[in-house]
């Protein structure tokens, strides 16, 4: 039983971990998924790198929070932003889906700027 409490105290330890994944503090801000392309902006800055792609989904309605799908395609924007934030920090990359944060991941160390 004492393996077993074990494992669960470490497994339960790691969850704020897990839930922090996708957010990025830049100044007193915090970045998390669904935040808007221009709120990065403001709050972290021009990033080291942009690159911009395209994809096709069915177009989408927001309402009320939600977003409502309907029937055809429409081309959407894609942008992934890389921020290095020097040597003592890590660098992130941001995936944003028309315009909105859609994953924060987490890289090597900055560089020495």
């Amino acid at each position: 039983m004492g393996t077993e409490r074990l494992v669960f105290v470490m497994a339960v330890g790691l969850l704020p971990c897990v839930a922090a994944a996708d957010t990025m503090r830049c100044s007193s801000a915090l970045i998390s998924e669904g935040d808007t392309i221009e709120k990065v902006l403001d709050q972290c800055g021009e990033p080291r790198e942009r690159t911009r792609t395209w994809i096709q989904r069915p177009p989408r309605f927001e309402f009320g929070g939600d977003e409502i799908a309907f029937e055809g395609t429409e081309d959407v924007p894609v942008d992934v932003w890389t921020y290095d934030f020097g040597s003592s920090r890590l660098i992130r990359r941001v995936r944003f889906i028309a315009g909105k944060v859609q994953s924060i991941v987490t890289l090597e160390h900055g560089t020495n700027r």
